[in-house]
């Protein structure tokens, strides 16, 4: 026959333990939303593609003019879309083998990714107000 103490003990214990998993199951849904672009690379694009459900990924190049056109815009919707795009830059000269496997031949070119696959490609640089409605419809 278990003494109070005992069952005291075992209901501290279910309680610790309910609490500790409640707060490990939140820290699983918690994801910080990525409210900049994130640098993608040979290496990390796989990942990148598959892990996100929208993802913009923008073909650039530190050389090309356009591409600095761009960037400003595509950080402002970072922003303003976290937690529901992901956007990511992809230097094309230190990335040749995405670069080729893409066929970009020019760039600024943003490839659209929903669900790890291409659903779009926009080239050239372009206003907010054009560029967003082409990328949001896919949310």
């Amino acid at each position: 026959m278990k003494s109070e103490e005992d069952e005291e003990l075992e209901r501290i214990k279910r309680a610790k333990l309910q609490e500790m998993m409640r707060s490990v199951a939140g820290k699983r849904q918690e994801k910080p939303a990525l409210n900049k672009p994130v640098e993608v690379t040979d290496a990390t694009f796989k990942e990148t593609i598959q892990n996100h459900p929208l993802v913009v990924v923008d073909c650039w190049a530190t050389w090309c003019g356009p591409c600095r056109m761009i960037a400003p815009v595509i950080e402002e919707m970072a922003r303003d879309h976290a937690g529901r795009i992901l956007f990511g830059k992809l230097n094309v000269d230190e990335n040749q083998e995405v670069a080729t496997q893409y066929e970009i031949m020019s760039i600024p070119t943003l490839l659209v990714f929903r669900n790890g696959k291409l659903v779009d490609r926009i080239v050239g640089v372009m206003p907010r107000q054009m560029l967003e409605p082409k990328i949001t419809r896919y949310l």
